[in-house]
């Protein structure tokens, strides 16, 4: 398993940590819970996207190459 630190507003965190009271989760269950339904929520069709495919057809930016070098 990875660990990985993440910084929160002070606001998004009490939001969170009231959320996983309510749901009986601990604060770290209630955050992979919530990536996990948001990530099903915005590709169901592709939950593991084979071979490595983004979901998105295009950057956002337009390509790998147009940030400012």
């Amino acid at each position: 398993m990875v660990k990985l630190n993440l910084r929160l507003p002070d606001d998004l965190h009490a939001r969170l940590r009231i959320q996983a009271a309510a749901d009986r989760r601990s604060l770290n269950a209630e955050i992979l819970h919530l990536i996990e339904i948001g990530l099903a929520t915005a590709a169901p069709e592709t939950p593991h996207r084979p071979g490595g495919a983004p979901a998105t057809p295009e950057s956002p930016r337009g390509g790998p190459d147009s940030s400012p070098a």
